[in-house]
């Protein structure tokens, strides 16, 4: 629990974003309103969400790029989406307040690190 606490609340809150995330678009397509009765192979609109999970919860820079990246499909997708009635519009409306989430969390978390990176090239052609 310790190590959790030491995270930047940012991470934290991006890792937990995308988490929820993949919860909310397994039970979405699996149960709660799926295309077909029974379930249906968008379920796996969720697995790429996997891959970057345990990187947010590292703290690796890369993957976080690339998740920010990612997670714009999550929030196109609820905004197209939300446009549905019933159960789909709420999941949809619950989906882009995620992916939005954890987009500018992870916006936030990286600009520091974007910001050193950029001092230190400068550093290093100044003194080339």
């Amino acid at each position: 629990m310790k190590k959790a606490l030491d995270k930047n609340p940012y991470q934290l809150l991006a890792t937990a974003a995308f988490v929820d995330l993949f919860i909310l678009c397994v039970c979405w397509e699996w149960f709660i309103s799926p295309l077909r009765p029974g379930g249906s192979w968008l379920i796996l609109k969720a697995v790429p969400l996997l891959f970057a999970i345990p990187g947010l919860w590292k703290g690796k820079v890369y993957t976080m790029q690339w998740a920010s990246m990612l997670i714009l499909l999550y929030v196109t997708e609820g905004l197209v989406r939300i446009l549905e009635t019933g159960s789909n519009f709420w999941m949809a409306l619950l989906e882009t307040i995620l992916a939005t989430t954890g987009f500018v969390c992870l916006l936030i978390y990286l600009k520091p690190i974007k910001k050193a990176a950029k001092n230190l090239a400068k550093q290093k052609a100044q003194t080339k």
